[in-house]
This record gives structure tokens, sequence and C-alpha cells, in this order.
């Protein structure tokens, strides 16, 4: 028996120690930026080697070969909205961030494959966008990798390349001019959408709130989706709800005749009607 315990503890303790792991402190650690340009959401996701008393860029990172951008696993770029790099469009979306040094320009690359470790696999026709830019010389060695942002403006912002007495920088804009402008048309020109204004009432509908201010909200919805023969059910509803069972008759039956004459079918709601017209007309 106790030969048997000793060998049952001698096989959870090789079993412990085989599923156990040892973590470490990584030589390149990840790193995850988020930053806003605009109204733009930036996230990068890299691993930022050290120089560690070695050449860099031309002997360790040779001139005009591919390399990924950090250490590890592709470096990761994602943009929330589109937007312009260096003059170049490209659409919302995560990209791996290649580059290819060179001792007077550098080739950038937004790639669109996010599975290599790496450079190996990379496919020049999986590239979303590319582009050169000059290289800038700095007096003080950045030992650790670093990508950042800088010189922000209203619209966009310079991404930040920097690594032993290299710096890499070109513009990425954003549509925030634009974004700003659909703000103001839809909330101060065009008020809240048919939606919104139903979406409110139906809320209001459910949770027994003002009705009366149920039925304004639905009466702009049916203003800007006149089409909308459900907005008119929901209107019917609250009706009835308030005790004004006559319009509420009506409007069902509005509904009704709008609901047959939709070519692509009335979606339930001729009996939805129906169903409430009966309801009503047996009280």
């Amino acid at each position: 028996m106790k030969k048997l315990q000793t060998l049952l503890l001698a096989s959870s303790f090789i079993a412990l120690t085989a599923n156990a792991q040892i973590k470490a402190p990584q030589p390149s650690p990840t790193a995850t930026l988020t930053q806003t340009i605009g109204l733009t959401e930036v996230e990068v996701s890299y691993s930022r080697p050290g120089v560690k008393d070695r050449v860099i860029f031309g002997e360790l990172e040779k001139w005009g070969n591919l390399w990924r951008t950090g250490a590890n696993a592709s470096t990761k770029v994602k943009f929330s909205d589109p937007v312009t790099v260096a003059g170049n469009k490209l659409a919302a979306g995560e990209y791996a961030l290649y580059a290819i040094p060179g001792e007077n320009e550098w080739t950038i690359i937004f790639n669109t494959n996010l599975t290599l470790w790496g450079t190996g696999g990379y496919k020049e026709e999986e590239d979303a966008v590319r582009f050169t830019v000059k290289p800038t010389k700095l007096n003080d060695k950045v030992e650790s990798l670093d990508i950042d942002f800088s010189h922000f403006t209203y619209t966009g912002a310079n991404m930040e390349i920097k690594w032993e007495n290299t710096l890499i920088s070109f513009l990425v804009e954003t549509n925030a001019i634009e974004q700003v402008e659909k703000q103001i048309k839809d909330q101060l020109v065009d008020g809240p959408s048919a939606g919104s204004y139903a979406a409110a009432a139906g809320f209001y509908l459910e949770n027994d709130k003002d009705l009366a201010q149920a039925v304004t909200w639905m009466d702009k919805a049916i203003e800007k989706r006149p089409e909308a023969f459900w907005y008119v059910h929901t209107k019917a509803k609250i009706l009835a709800k308030m005790g004004n069972k006559k319009e509420a008759i009506e409007t069902a039956k509005k509904s009704i005749e709008m609901a047959k004459a939709n070519e692509g079918g009335d979606y339930g709601y001729v009996a939805n009607n129906e169903k409430l017209i009966k309801e009503l007309e047996g009280k």
C-alpha cells in the first residue's frame, strides 16, 4: 500500500511538472497603442526589439530587404474608418505593416494578410497600399523600436516609426470634416431619423409613458417615412391604449390599405391590424 501511494504521488508530481509553464520577460515585449485621430480610432499592435549594441539598418535589417516593422508576429494597424496614408486611400480595417528600408528611401506597406509570423509567406499582390518616404537621421539613439503619432491637426497626424538613429514619418488623414458635417446635417438640419422617433414612441407605448408625446413622435416618424405602414400600425396601437377607439380603428384600416399595396408584401401587418380592430370593436 505504501509503495502504491509513493507511485501515485510521483505520478502526480510528474503530471504537474509537465503542465507547468514558466513565464519570463520577453526580449521584444509587445505593445498596443490606441490613438484617436480626428474621429477615427487607430490601434497599433507590435513587438519592440532593442538595438542592444547592434547596427540595425544596413546590417541586421539589410537595405532593400522586407522587414516586419517589429519583432515576432507582423505589426498590425487597425483603422475604424477609411483613411488616407501618405496620399493613398485605405479602407477601414486591419492591416499588417511592413517596410523595406533603404539608405535614401523606404517603402512602407500596408498588407491585407494578418496571419504571417515575420515576412515568410508575404505576397506583394496582397498589399492594400505601398508608398515611399524619406528617412530622417536622429541625433539621439532610440534603443527600443517605437511607433507613435505626432503633429496632430483637426483631421490628421503623422505616424512615426523610430529605431536606432532613424525616423520614418508619414501623414495619416481622416474624414473628420465630412463626419462632423454629417452629424450637423443629421442632428441640426434633418433632425432625428424616422427610426429614432419610432423607437422613442415604441418605448413610451411599452412602458406606459406620455402617450400623447408618443403619438407626436410617431407622426414625425410617419412624416419622414410616409410609406412605413408598420409605423402607422404602431400609431394605431398608441391611440388604442389612449382610449381613442374610433381614431385607432381608422388608423389601423389605413395601415391595412398601405400594407396591401406594398409590392414586397405586408410582413404580417394586415393580420396584426385586423386583430387590433377586432379587439377594439369587441370592447
